[in-house]
């Protein structure tokens, strides 16, 4: 398998783009309104969003990845500063999609070791339910909270993993 996960440049834009809308399409539809995921602003905005993620100093405090596949991009990842009011963790997984095609590969566990180092304490938000995303965290050392709430007519779960010791130390 020819995987590479590397930073993203201004270039990979569209296919990032693409990426999460058709992941959001193949995760969220009967979860989310038809009229969100079938919007045809949908892509536009979320290139608009990766633009800005890239360029804007807002987002300079977050780390994004890209994987690519055989030179396909298939997945997207980005993390930044704890959000929620009550965080004790450092950093917060905001996106971690990948291409539906590309699931048990291994690109979902590179891209977050990417953009979250494995030993540091994170939390993130997972549709609810969404029983393969929570066991893919579960996996990597998430486990639920007592934190929910909704959005975009989404219920969601908290996530979080404490700080790691490091392997070895």
């Amino acid at each position: 398998m020819g995987m590479t996960v590397r930073g993203p440049v201004v270039a990979d834009v569209s296919a990032m783009a693409r990426v999460l809308v058709e992941s959001w399409r193949e995760t969220y539809r009967g979860l989310m309104p038809d009229d969100v995921l079938d919007d045809p602003s949908f892509v536009a905005r979320r290139e608009r969003f990766w633009s800005a993620a890239l360029s804007d100093p807002r987002y300079s405090q977050n780390k994004i990845a890209v994987a690519e596949l055989d030179g396909h991009l298939v997945g997207v990842g980005m993390s930044g500063p704890a959000r929620d009011e009550d965080a004790t963790w450092d950093r917060q997984l905001y996106i971690l999609y990948t291409s539906a095609a590309v699931h048990g590969l291994g690109v979902g566990a590179a891209l977050l070791d990417a953009v979250i180092e494995p030993t540091a304490s994170a939390a993130l938000w997972v549709a609810d339910p969404n029983p393969r995303a929570q066991a893919f965290y579960s996996k990597h050392g998430f486990a639920p909270d007592d934190g929910f709430q909704v959005d975009n007519g989404v219920r969601e779960i908290r996530m979080v993993r404490p700080a790691q010791m490091a392997h070895g130390l």
